[in-house]
Order: C-alpha cells, then structure tokens, then sequence
C-alpha cells in the first residue's frame, strides 16, 4: 500500500510537470509507466487513472486565473446588459468564455467520437517518439522563423473566434497522438497566428479547463464507480500532489517565457524521442 502511494506521487509530479511545460504529460505517464508499474490497480484503471488525474492540474488554473474566468458580476457597467440575468454576467469574460469553448470543439467532436480508435492506434512508445522528436523540431524552426518578428496579439482580448477555433484543430492533433502534447500544440498554434508567447500560453491554460473536465468526466464514466480502497487511494494522491506541483509550473512557466522562448523544450523534446527510440528499438 505505501509503495502503491509512492508511485501515485511521482505519477502527480510529472503529471504536474509535464502537463503545462510543453513537452507532452499524457507521453511521459506512458513512458514511466513502462518502468514503474502499478501492481495492485487493474489495466482499465490505469488506462483511466493517466487521464483523471489531470482534473488536479486543472484546479490549478482554476485557482491562479480565477479573476481572469469568474464570469459572475455585480457592477452593471461591466454587464452584458444591465438589466435582466445578462446583467449578472462580465462581457469580456463571457466573450472568453466562448472564444474557449469553439476551441474545444475540434478536439470534443473528434475525440468522443474516435477516442477508442486512437488510444489503440497511437498509445505506444514508438508513436510518442516520433511525436515528441517531431514538435520539437517544430518549436525550434518556428521560434527561429518569429525571432524578429513582434507578437500582434498581446492580450486575450485580441484573439477572435477564427484564432480559437485555428488553435482548436491544434489541439485536435494533440488529442490524437500522444506525445504531442496538448500545451505544446496549442502554443504553437498560438504563435503561428500571431499570439504572444504569454497570450498563448494563458489562452492554453484557459482551453484545458473544459477539454481536460470533459475528457476526465469520459473516462470516469467508462470506468464506472467500481474502485477498490487502493485504486481510490491512489487516484487521489495523484490528483493532489499533480495540483500542487501544477500551481509551482504554471508560475514558473510564465515567469521564464518573459525572457525566454521555448527553444529549449524543443531540444528536450528531441533528446527524449531518441532516448525513446533507442531503447524500445535496441535495448527492450
């Protein structure tokens, strides 16, 4: 049982980690998975367990950004209107709001209907090393691409409902091939269209509020309400320590891309593909 818990903190850690920086969480659950394995959880509960304990680093953002997602108002001049029960709703927030739910569609459409498909498909090391090797490359190309180019998209406010819906289909591919990385691919289709690096990072944050609900919400129901005392266990230490850890990420991730562009998790990325390569290639 301790040593059941142990794990279920390092799988929080690099669920923490891994979920904001952009180098792919789902691929790297997967990778350590292939090292440290649970032994008394079943297969569907670990195929569920890498997806739910993302709802922990969902609460992150929640906590950090709650001023900046609160729609609910009391000041009428902020309101949609000012009477009536728009008048109880911030315009700036709900238009947000709606900018982040057309990006979710892409991902929500597709991935309901083929998530199955994909999870049999791709959720193997091979396909998360080509992955991880190939956005990483993309990173390093596009930020030499944008070096010298100014961000025409500072705040939330200037993207428009055609950029979230681009960023949409970004994390569409995220969805499907694992090792992407879900942060990763949004923040690339940020830039490309011309976001800040900050701007696309947020607009990120905001975007896995509902896709990573939603995905958790799926798999629970998948698997039903049919824990064991450990499975439950482990599921919420996983789900703690991974908000813990994503509060800590998630400030330092903002705090370093004010000075730095995100080059060298595109080297990270490539380095891990090889590694990922090598020894499912040669050595397993």
């Amino acid at each position: 049982m301790v040593l059941e818990m142990i794990k279920a903190i390092l799988f929080g850690v690099v669920e923490g980690i891994t979920e904001w920086l952009p180098i792919s969480s789902t691929g790297h659950l997967i990778l350590v998975e292939q090292f440290i394995k649970f032994k008394h959880v079943s297969p569907e509960f670990w195929n569920m367990f890498q997806v739910v304990i993302q709802f922990g680093a969902i609460l992150a953002v929640v906590v950090l950004y709650f001023k900046q997602i609160w729609p609910f108002t009391k000041q009428k001049e902020e309101a949609i209107q000012k009477t009536g029960i728009l008048s109880y709703f911030k315009k700036d927030i709900m238009n947000l709001w709606g900018k982040i739910l057309v990006g979710c569609i892409p991902a929500a459409i597709i991935g309901i209907l083929f998530d199955d498909i994909f999870e049999r498909l791709f959720y193997n090391p091979f396909c998360i090393a080509i992955a991880l090797i190939t956005f990483g490359i993309a990173f390093i190309v596009i930020e030499n691409w944008k070096r010298d180019t100014k961000a025409k998209k500072e705040t939330n406010s200037k993207i428009t409902y055609k950029d979230a819906f681009i960023i949409g289909i970004f994390q569409l591919i995220a969805a499907i091939f694992p090792g992407t990385s879900r942060s990763g691919a949004t923040i690339l289709g940020g830039l490309l269209i011309g976001l800040s690096r900050s701007n696309a990072a947020e607009f990120t944050f905001y975007l896995a509020i509902p896709t990573m609900l939603g995905a958790s919400i799926l798999k629970l129901v998948k698997f039903g309400i049919s824990f064991t005392g450990i499975e439950l266990a482990v599921l919420l230490v996983g789900m703690i320590i991974s908000f813990l850890v994503s509060i800590m990420v998630i400030k330092f991730l903002m705090s370093y891309i004010k000075k730095h562009d995100f080059k060298v998790f595109g080297y990270y990325r490539i380095i891990l593909g090889i590694i990922v390569l090598g020894y499912f290639l040669f050595i397993n």
